[in-house]
């Protein structure tokens, strides 16, 4: 499959087609939401309502009926990071942070040590699950940058700031905790631990400076409170929980299959990645752990809902960049990925096959699933060589 992605000079800088094209979409999808208006935008209602709640000394997990509908379920440090937009009038504070999470993400996949040309494809396989966030006014493109800076940086020995986006991306939605499996990866493993205890400590305390300790201690237990009823409704619910257990339940008839059992599966395969310590430093090796982290978070999460997976087609992006070898499977599975993952919320797709097939099987999860198995077989057995991405 070939993939030539030609190069256009502006303002004395090159700015690859796959750049133009995400910045341009993305900037229409935001202005055309904009548009729509703030009763329209209840994520970014209930994410402006964190930071004036905490001010207020309000519940921050308590419905507001009046106010928006469902309810928050990020962590009091969020309240610092949507500070800057909730100052701002709303169809403002709604287009920034939007941009905000466009470029965010976009910097952090440029940034990936890869090739041009690959940092391209990757853009490509992920925009419509960008439009998609984006279309909800959520948190994850910047959750998937937050996991590739503390990548990027710990590559780069810097892992003081690598662990600030550990810490940051674990208390706002806990998707950031993967980042600690980069501690494999760290030349220092000493600095790493304790920096990220260090940035626990700033980011815990931090919300306090606007509110008071006594409510930031009660709102902790408040979200925890708050995830785990959550949990339990989206284990019944068509929109939210597309994991691999209900694709597993459903579509396999696997009925005695539950979240914990994944997740120990998944924690085994990647406990035994640990024997694999001499591929520690290989590029390719390094890339698969992310790519499979990126996407083990989605489907292994009873969260995942369509917005969520901007963050595992990154990780099939990634995925797919790094096989050496295009073998008819990989194209395969990558055609599958962006048929069902991507397309499958779009108008492309009929009303009635994703209202009665694809929400009740979570059949958005089905080709990550298959993914995230190459992977953990790739990681677990495969020979890396040295090679040039």
């Amino acid at each position: 499959m070939p993939f030539y992605l030609n190069k256009y000079k502006i303002v004395g800088k090159k700015f690859s087609f796959a750049t133009i094209f995400w910045v341009s979409i993305c900037t229409i999808s935001i202005i055309a939401q904009v548009a729509k208006g703030i009763t329209h935008n209840n994520n970014y209602l209930i994410f402006i309502n964190v930071f004036f709640h905490s001010i207020q000394k309000l519940n921050l997990y308590a419905a507001y009926p009046t106010a928006y509908g469902d309810t928050n379920h990020y962590g009091p440090f969020f309240s610092l990071i949507i500070a800057p937009f909730a100052a701002l009038p709303n169809k403002i504070g709604i287009f920034l942070w939007c941009m905000a999470n466009t470029f965010f993400l976009l910097y952090a996949i440029k940034k990936l040590p890869i090739s041009n040309n690959n940092k391209n494809i990757i853009l490509l396989i992920g925009i419509v699950e960008m439009l998609t966030s984006l279309h909800n006014v959520q948190f994850n493109p910047m959750a998937t940058a937050f996991i590739l800076y503390s990548f990027i940086l710990v590559k780069s020995k810097n892992d003081f700031w690598a662990t600030m986006y550990i810490a940051a991306g674990f208390l706002i939605k806990l998707y950031g905790v993967v980042g600690l499996a980069f501690l494999l990866f760290s030349d220092n493993k000493i600095k790493f631990v304790l920096s990220f205890a260090f940035w626990m400590i700033v980011f815990f305390t931090l919300p306090m400076l606007i509110s008071s300790p006594q409510f930031v201690l009660q709102s902790y237990n408040d979200w925890y409170n708050s995830l785990s009823v959550k949990n339990g409704e989206n284990l019944t619910s068509d929109m939210q929980g597309m994991t691999a257990m209900k694709v597993l339940q459903k579509v396999f008839h696997l009925k005695f299959i539950t979240n914990g059992m994944i997740i120990l599966f998944g924690f085994i395969v990647y406990l035994c990645t640990l024997l694999r310590y001499k591929y520690f430093k290989n590029i390719q090796f390094q890339l698969n752990y992310l790519a499979s982290l990126l996407i083990a978070v989605v489907i292994f999460s009873s969260s995942a809902e369509a917005a969520t997976f901007v963050i595992a087609m990154v990780g099939v992006g990634i995925w797919f960049i790094n096989q050496k070898e295009k073998t008819t499977l990989v194209i395969t599975l990558l055609i599958f990925a962006l048929l069902l993952t991507s397309l499958s919320s779009t108008d492309l797709f009929p009303k009635f096959i994703k209202q009665n097939y694809i929400r009740p099987y979570a059949l958005k999860a089905l080709p990550c699933l298959f993914i995230w198995i190459f992977i953990a077989h790739q990681l677990l057995f495969k020979k890396y060589e040295t090679v040039t991405l």
